[in-house]
């Protein structure tokens, strides 16, 4: 059955769900940081990230001992699942008046019954929340309604982003979902290192390692109010900020000193076709930050079979 743009791309207006983001947010950051624990390192952090799936989002599967399990939310039935490579398959319901700590209680409970023990820093990552998980009861808004409709706009963008990677032959990540800031992502190296950066954290220092243009939706915060599309070249090219953008929505935007291309999403909803013109704006943004950059297109653009 096919869907209209709007049906597929549905309103996602931030006032409206706003406890509930919060609240999901601290639920991925508990389960990106049980990934954060037992995945072995990969380059610039891609070990930690959740992945779009056709129910939700989820973990892939993680080692432990001599077995594997991963860690689903099934935004369809409104569950938590962990599944087990032993046959283990447990869950529990997501549901309005579900608190950050009783959320964190439960998932450690169901891993403890399948043999699992992981430690954790179980406090949020760079939020306004600074309380350990396990005291956050105040957080417990779960609007299944807007839960459906954000998920359903993460496979959309999945989708676009996938099929925008397959242009790129150079290093390129999977499309994933940090979970500190809560954007899906997908980002392209020149093979290039950065440069000599004395970076506050360890999470910049190995992000920025190397030259990136970087591509990405999020939900909106307490910043930019409500959800958009962005992309960045780092390091920041003179004149970046003077190269067109696709569509006429787009604009560069001033982010910490460095030109940010940005296109919100309630622009990209009123196009005919708005899965063309993300794909139209991830490929001026490329193409502005790698001719500014001095990447070398032609190299890196994939030719037909």
């Amino acid at each position: 059955m096919n869907h209209t743009h709007q049906e597929i791309f549905p309103s996602l207006p931030l006032e409206a769900w706003e406890d509930t983001k919060k609240t999901l947010h601290l639920y991925i950051q508990i389960i990106g940081k049980i990934r954060l624990s037992l995945m072995p390192r990969k380059n610039h952090w891609w070990y930690v990230t959740l992945y779009v799936n056709t129910r939700g989002l989820g973990t892939s599967p993680m080692p432990y001992e001599d077995f594997t399990f991963e860690i689903n939310l099934d935004f369809v039935s409104h569950q938590l699942q962990v599944m087990t490579s032993r046959g283990g398959n447990a869950s529990f319901s997501l549901h309005e008046g579900l608190s950050v700590a009783e959320f964190h209680q439960k998932l450690f409970s169901l891993l403890a019954k399948e043999g699992i023990h992981v430690n954790i820093k179980a406090i949020p990552y760079d939020l306004p929340q600074k309380e350990p998980f396990a005291e956050i009861t105040y957080l417990s808004a779960y609007s299944k309604e807007y839960v459906r409709r954000y998920w359903n706009i993460l496979v959309q963008v999945d989708q676009v982003m996938k099929a925008f990677s397959g242009r790129f032959y150079g290093k390129t990540c999977p499309v994933h979902l940090y979970w500190h800031h809560l954007d899906l992502a997908v980002t392209r190296f020149s093979g290039k290192g950065g440069p000599e950066v004395a970076w506050k954290t360890v999470a910049d220092r190995d992000a920025y390692s190397h030259e990136v243009i970087s591509f990405g939706f999020w939900p909106g915060d307490e910043q930019t109010r409500g959800a958009a599309f962005y992309s960045y070249t780092y390091p920041s090219p003179e004149g970046l900020d003077q190269e067109a953008l696709q569509p006429a929505a787009a604009q560069w935007v001033d982010n910490n000193g460095s030109p940010m291309a940005l296109l919100m999403y309630d622009d990209l909803r009123k196009k005919a076709h708005p899965k063309q013109a993300l794909m139209d704006f991830l490929e001026s943004a490329y193409q502005a930050g790698a001719k500014r950059a001095s990447w070398d297109v032609e190299d890196f653009r994939v030719k037909p079979l």
